[in-house]
């Protein structure tokens, strides 16, 4: 016998011999480890292992993260109104409150002021109106301060247009300004997108 032979023998023999001896040595490990009660299978030979499942447990193990949101609406117009050099730029939270009281989007208020005055630079002496608001050929309607004008005009809007049906610039438009051919309610459009 060659030794090519010889070793192709012993390693058949070593098969034979050594598959049921591992075979048996694992089911009497294994009967060992269901029936001793004192036995921790988490911890086999001094080594943890991680829990398998089968299906999961009832109660698993969760994390929770609690999201505090904050309101950064104020901190948005601000941005908008200081970028444009606004004198409304103090009242951007104030704009955002009286908004919310009256439940009216902050940035339509802001849009009128941005396409009636650009942002209340272009407005009637002493008047703090920055909305065009009761100002036609008959005379011009003053506010005693911004405050007085953001919250005369939120209201106004409020209910003499919104809760009239005019919802959108389009149809506020027809109302506060009918004259315009259309580009007062497209600038409007457009300073509420330049506000997201």
């Amino acid at each position: 016998m060659n030794l090519r032979s010889k070793l192709a023998y012993l390693s058949v023999a070593f098969f034979f011999i050594a598959t049921p001896l591992i075979i048996g040595l694992s089911f009497y490990t294994l009967y060992t480890l269901d029936t001793e009660k004192n036995v921790d299978t988490n911890n086999v030979l001094g080594i943890s292992s991680p829990q398998i499942f089968a299906a999961l447990p009832d109660k698993s193990p969760s994390t929770s993260i609690k999201l505090i949101s904050s309101d950064a609406r104020g901190d948005i117009l601000k941005e908008y109104l200081t970028t444009y050099d606004s004198p409304l730029s103090p009242y951007s939270y104030y704009i955002v409150n009286v908004a919310d009281e009256f439940n009216i989007d902050f940035r339509l208020i802001t849009a009128i002021a941005q396409q009636e005055s650009n942002l209340c630079k272009f407005i009637p002496d002493n008047t703090y109106n920055c909305w065009g608001w009761g100002i036609h050929s008959r005379g011009t309607l003053g506010f005693d301060s911004y405050e007085e004008g953001i919250k005369v005009v939120t209201e106004g809007i409020s209910k003499e247009y919104l809760a009239k049906g005019y919802s959108t610039p389009d149809e506020i438009m027809k109302k506060y300004t009918p004259l315009s051919n259309g580009s007062w309610a497209s600038a409007v459009n457009q300073f509420i997108k330049e506000m997201e």
